[in-house]
């Protein structure tokens, strides 16, 4: 099995971090790679560049939840070290959609499942999930739909 050519950037970006002394990127860097590990080892898989992406992409969300309870606390210096990391993080995942290229999808997929009332909201999730996967707020877009469809 070969390695990804994602997860290879990822590991070259560790030690470009290891060179400079960058402390805070490393440490993060380091946590994306052991996450990356533990699927390889729970699910003995060799993740191709799509599971990456999405192993980032739920690395970017327990961070954004992160931010809003440690906000809610006071604990700004906690909430900017996590917004640090996703800007890390987020190197490593695919340009993000614009909210035209969102609406744009979100219309194609009503259109091809024949979407017209909110029973139908699984099936176009369904349809964007693996079009949008680490390129869109899924909750944003679940929002959007439901709001096409109600």
């Amino acid at each position: 099995m070969s390695e990804s050519p994602l997860k290879a950037q990822i590991t070259e970006a560790m030690k470009t971090a290891m060179r400079a002394k960058d402390k805070e990127r490393l440490g993060t860097i380091r946590l994306v790679l052991s996450e990356i590990k533990r699927v390889e080892v729970d699910e003995r898989i060799d993740p191709d560049a799509a599971r990456i992406t999405s192993i980032l992409d739920k690395m970017v969300k327990q961070r954004r939840d992160s931010i809003k309870q440690f906000t809610d606390a006071g604990r700004d210096e906690l909430a900017a070290k996590e917004q640090g990391e996703i800007e890390v993080i987020q190197e490593f995942l695919p340009k993000p959609l614009s909210d035209e290229e969102i609406n744009s999808l979100i219309e194609e997929a009503v259109a091809s499942t024949g979407a017209a009332s909110m029973q139908d909201m699984g099936k176009v999730m369904g349809m964007l999930k693996p079009k949008m996967a680490g390129r869109a707020d899924m909750g944003k877009v679940s929002g959007l739909i439901k709001a096409r469809l109600g």
